[in-house]
């Protein structure tokens, strides 16, 4: 299963904010590197598209999809030399597969650090860059000695020297500009698990009273990033004793905070999206579920995500998109109907599509 790990300074709320997604039980504490070990969670992914299907068929049983989601010890000034909790920092970034950057825009006397989420951004990436750019260094130079034995190396040592450009010059590999990294040069890079060359998601983390008018916490965030990742703004703490609370009682307190379902709810679909993750479903009087695929994947490799019986039997798959199901009203009327397309082995499932599997072993 792919991680998304949930990176910050210390003190920034990303224990909390992992707890209150996840419901784990990370250590939260007002002073700094109270983790020091890394933290692995599952958090739900809420989706509208199952629950109305599930409602839609009786179903006894809802399963939604998960996310695994890692609380990596904290950064500091200096991690990348070693300070504070430095090289078990930097171990817990490269085990991921996308990076949640939390940056503290609130301010509490009662908790050390600052409340510049700009500030925290800037921070987080500098300390990123120069891990990435002393592996880098390290690694161009004996690629290049390989290279001249083997010739197939020639492709990394051209992406690794583009790569080693762009660190220098202070940027993130993930906010390259557009054509400075090739498709085949992130592809020969990702072998290196380098800590820049990932997605990310970053999330402000904001005092109760930004939540009316969130965009100047925001927006120069966003700003900064400049497209090259999502920005949500959270209310960690308000979030986190909403997630404490029964079904009905948080829901209750999110709608007349005027906040619908709640920052949590956004934060995992993003990063289930973020991970290149997408839904197809399942429903009926038993159970209706989301299943997990990569996008792109076709109908057989869906199959097998279900059991691999089924995509070792695949004859066809039943198809409907999600919506259509539910305007029908049943799977039983869309047959009816003939509303169910029957596609083959060459079919790329899409993102809600409902499937029923036919298959002989």
């Amino acid at each position: 299963m792919e991680r998304l790990g949930i990176v910050g300074l210390p003190n920034v709320g990303k224990s909390a904010l992992f707890n209150a997604v996840t419901g784990g039980s990370a250590l939260v504490a007002s002073h700094p590197f109270s983790t020091t070990e890394t933290n692995v969670g599952i958090a739900q992914v809420s989706d509208h598209r199952l629950l109305a299907l599930s409602e839609m068929s009786k179903s006894k049983k809802t399963v939604p999809a998960t996310v695994e989601m890692v609380d990596v010890a904290g950064l500091a000034a200096g991690s990348s030399s070693g300070e504070g909790m430095g090289n078990r920092f930097l171990a817990g970034i490269r085990e991921t597969d996308a990076l949640c950057l939390v940056l503290r825009a609130f301010e509490d006397d009662a908790v050390v650090g600052g409340s510049s989420p700009l500030e925290d951004l800037e921070v987080l990436e500098l300390e990123l860059v120069l891990a990435d750019e002393a592996a880098v260094d390290s690694l161009v130079g004996r690629r290049r000695r390989a290279a001249k034995g083997d010739s197939s190396l020639a492709g990394e040592v051209v992406a690794l020297e583009a790569a080693l450009a762009i660190l220098g010059d202070g940027t993130p590999l993930y906010r390259a500009a557009p054509g400075a990294l090739t498709k085949e040069m992130r592809a020969d890079l990702r072998q290196f698990y380098l800590l820049t060359d990932k997605p990310v998601l970053a999330v402000v983390n904001m005092g109760e009273d930004d939540i009316a008018d969130p965009d100047p916490v925001v927006k120069p965030v966003a700003d900064a990033l400049g497209g090259a990742a999502e920005v949500l703004g959270v209310c960690v703490q308000l979030e986190a004793e909403a997630a404490r609370l029964d079904p009905a009682e948080r829901a209750e307190l999110l709608e007349g905070l005027g906040l619908g379902e709640g920052a949590l709810a956004r934060v995992a679909r993003s990063a289930y999206h973020l991970l290149g993750r997408r839904t197809f479903l399942t429903t009926g009087d038993k159970e209706s579920r989301a299943w997990t695929f990569r996008a792109g994947a076709r109908a057989p490799e869906c199959a097998g995500v279900i059991h691999s019986d089924l995509q070792r039997g695949f004859i066809r798959a039943e198809v409907i998109h999600w919506d259509e199901l539910l305007e029908i009203g049943s799977w039983n009327k869309a047959k009816d109907v003939g509303k169910l397309r029957v596609e083959g082995k060459e079919y790329e499932v899409l993102d809600g599509d409902v499937l029923e599997i036919r298959f002989n072993v």
